[in-house]
């Protein structure tokens, strides 16, 4: 056993030692040592309930004879941290995620690991480490929240900052805010409708990380408990057996998670955080692979901010394995690969088949192409990505004049302002990973639009990237960003710029002699920086490559 290297043999009798200080027994040094990965805290809605997930999963790990060893990362709550400087901390925790579960993992070498994240970038970061470790491993997260309810309506998080908009436009009263702010979020857990955190969540569940239903039952039932406790038990199976993430995270595995995540209608973060998942696993993902998948997969579900249905609701319709088994009628599934609980197949089997509302069949799919596009152009030679199976059908094609922004706060003042007109195209940069740094997420400046009804006039482009609780013709990701040089960064007020979704163009159309002139004349934007913060933009590639470190 890995752990054998602290605890066998006469030259290890310091490190018992050490481990009987902890309380460890004689007759516990004989058996697999299991690390329990939380992101358990104080003020993170996602995370506040994550030790009594842990001290379920420990009881399974003790029921299968394993000892466990709990320790904490970091969690941004990027609800919290939104329109703020923190944005700007939250996607480079990711790295530091990775790096921590891999600085404790090398210096106290375990068996086998239970990771317990929730909320966005916990979940990549610890997938990330756990392929990078290659030790056996199994997730259960802490799973999502109820749905609010408002005025006899369910509503989610990004109703709140919808709603914010709404009072600035002088739809509704400053005091049915309140309403919204008291309500929204009922519960412990991931926000409750389908934005990044319970997207990667459902993923993890489809690349076969997970047990079934870990994506979706909800984190104040039982059902969570039973499953945290099933997990612990599962490592030990997987510790005897051998099987290790990189086994099961193959191509094939990232092909069922991108198939599902286009059928799922999923955050557009997740592209951003499969490419960097894939690169901790080796295998090759790259923009083109999952804008292949997404022409031939039809989304079948639509989910809140798209829709009134939210995870609870898919949760009972069946949940992820339903999904699969809808997919898999189209032949794209790959059925017979492993996952931590046998075959994709064999954890299908006996879900439910589609209802035809929340989960919608393969005959009649809600869209014939996947919920997330690959846009390219002048304007993003290396790519940008939208969510479009949350794109208003009238936002599809655009043509508008750019009003540009060289941050989220300068962009926010003018919406909140009413400085922004329908037809117009926000252009806001020097948001990517480099130029931000960071690439913050902004849900503030969409849901403010949405908020005063002109969701469904104006688009948003972005080297930065957006909230899964965004909805709207919001195209992110633009790569190369400003920072680095980018078109984006040479776009002017009133320029005017194309977008068109079906066709995966995003366009400035300024003549190239102009063009040209301008790229002659420009320095990009330069920020004083310090700190972690400085040393992450030094080292992070482009959003294109999932915004990783250089190697």
């Amino acid at each position: 056993m890995r752990s054998d290297l602290i605890k066998k043999g006469h030259e290890r009798a310091p490190h018992r030692s050490l481990l009987k200080a902890l309380g460890v027994t004689d007759s516990e040094m004989n058996r697999p040592f299991i690390a329990v990965v939380s992101a358990a805290s104080d003020y993170v809605p996602g995370h506040m309930h994550l030790k009594q997930i842990s001290k379920a999963v420990q009881d399974g790990i003790r029921n299968a004879g394993g000892v466990p060893f709990e320790f904490c990362t970091i969690g941004v709550c990027d609800g919290i941290a939104m329109n703020h400087l923190g944005m700007k901390y939250s996607l480079c925790s990711r790295e530091l995620i990775a790096d921590s579960i891999e600085v404790m993992l090398t210096a106290h070498p375990l068996d086998g690991i239970v990771f317990i994240p929730n909320c966005d970038k916990i979940i990549p970061g610890m997938i990330m480490a756990a392929a990078r470790l290659n030790i056996p491993a199994i997730f259960v997260s802490g799973g999502p929240m109820n749905a609010g309810r408002v005025d006899g309506k369910r509503i989610g998080l990004s109703e709140v900052f919808e709603a914010v908009g709404a009072v600035s436009s002088g739809k509704i009263p400053e005091c049915k805010l309140m309403d919204y702010e008291n309500n929204a979020c009922p519960t412990c857990g991931s926000c409750s409708g389908m934005y990044t955190a319970n997207s990667m969540n459902c993923l993890t569940e489809t690349i076969g990380l997970a047990l079934p239903k870990a994506g979706t039952a909800l984190a104040v039932s039982s059902e969570r408990l039973r499953l945290a406790k099933m997990t612990g038990e599962r490592i030990l199976e997987l510790v005897k057996q051998d099987i290790k993430p990189r086994d099961i995270m193959t191509k094939k595995a990232f092909e069922n998670a991108l198939r599902a995540d286009m059928a799922l209608g999923c955050s557009s973060n997740t592209v951003l955080h499969l490419t960097a998942i894939a690169h901790e696993a080796k295998v090759d993902v790259d923009l083109d692979f999952i804008d292949s998948i997404s022409k031939d997969t039809p989304q079948i579900c639509k989910l809140n901010p798209a829709s009134e249905i939210f995870i609870e609701d898919l949760d009972r319709a069946g949940g992820i394995q339903s999904v699969l088994k809808e997919l898999s009628k189209t032949g794209k599934i790959h059925t017979d690969i492993i996952t931590v609980s046998g075959t994709v197949a064999e954890r299908f089997t006996n879900a439910p088949e589609a209802d035809g509302t929340v989960i919608h069949t393969v005959e009649n799919p809600i869209r014939k192409d996947g919920g997330i596009a690959v846009l390219r152009g002048n304007l993003a030679a290396e790519g940008s990505v939208v969510k479009q199976g949350a794109v208003a059908p009238e936002m599809m094609v655009h043509k508008g004049p750019a009003k540009v922004f060289n941050s989220e706060e300068e962009a926010s003042e003018a919406i909140l302002g009413g400085k922004i007109s329908a037809g117009d195209v926000v252009v806001i940069r020097y948001e990517g990973p480099k130029g931000g740094p960071g690439m913050r997420e902004m849900l503030a400046p969409t849901a403010s639009l949405a908020g005063m009804g002109l969701d469904k006039s104006v688009a948003l482009i972005t080297d930065g990237r957006f909230s899964g609780a965004t909805r709207g013709a919001s195209i992110g990701h633009v790569c190369p960003e400003a920072a680095a040089g980018g078109l984006i960064g040479l776009v002017k007020d009133g320029d005017m710029i194309s977008i068109d979704i079906p066709n995966k163009k995003l366009e400035l159309l300024v003549d190239n002699a102009e063009i040209e002139k301008r790229k002659a004349e420009f320095v990009p934007l330069k920020k004083e920086l310090k700190g972690y913060i400085k040393r992450y933009a030094q080292l992070v590639t482009s959003s294109a490559k999932g915004a990783v470190f250089e190697d």
